[in-house]
């Protein structure tokens, strides 16, 4: 289950995570990990605390982005949320990773500094896509890996979809993951996986 609040003072979302008592009812020891703290690689798992409620912790994120999360289980076995905002497949064959969307902040007093225009990433580093579609990502405000990650796979189908039916059988599922990957510098994972895949898709 996740709770959102958006801060008013600062560009910031406090999501609360819980995990349900029984899914892990003679658990021990729960772990948020998530691509916001690399999966525990490089920076620790978020302890969860036990309480009447379930496995609860606390995150502050940055809004309009797009988070992959699973939770760990006495270190042994993975849950997902139940209520994610969507789930996507993770590098990892028949495993799915659940999804979290936090909306931009809008408003004056929550408004960023803007910041220099930053030059595109080479898409076509994704698996399934070319020069024409990262054209037509590129036009819609998508050229980044960054901003590839964060968006919906709705958002990047519509993109698809506008653009006709020469592009519309094309399957963006994955997209968001690789490029996520490719931003973080997560090359070697990001090519074994798309030896798994085809198009985009899974052979």
């Amino acid at each position: 289950m996740l709770e959102k609040n958006y801060l008013k003072t600062r560009p910031v979302c406090k999501v609360t995570f819980t995990l349900p008592l029984e899914a892990a009812p003679e658990a021990h020891h729960v772990q948020l990990l998530a691509d916001f703290n690399d999966w525990g690689r490089r920076h620790p798992g978020v302890e969860m605390k036990k309480t009447k409620h379930g496995y609860r912790t606390t995150v502050e994120l940055e809004p309009g982005r797009r988070y992959e999360f699973r939770y760990l289980i006495d270190h042994a076995r993975w849950e997902n949320d139940w209520h994610a905002d969507g789930y996507v497949p993770s590098p990892f064959a028949g495993i799915d990773n659940s999804v979290l969307i936090l909306e931009s902040v809008e408003g004056p007093s929550k408004a960023r500094p803007a910041s220099p225009s930053k030059k595109g990433d080479d898409l076509r580093k994704i698996e399934g896509i070319g020069p024409k579609i990262a054209s037509l990502f590129e036009k819609a405000g998508l050229g980044t890996f960054d901003a590839l990650a964060a968006a919906p796979v709705e958002q990047l189908q519509g993109v698809l979809d506008q653009a006709g039916s020469r592009y519309r059988a094309h399957d963006p599922s994955t997209w968001p993951q690789q490029a996520a990957m490719a931003r973080d510098g997560r090359w070697e994972e990001l090519r074994q996986w798309q030896e798994k895949l085809k198009g985009g898709r899974r052979k």
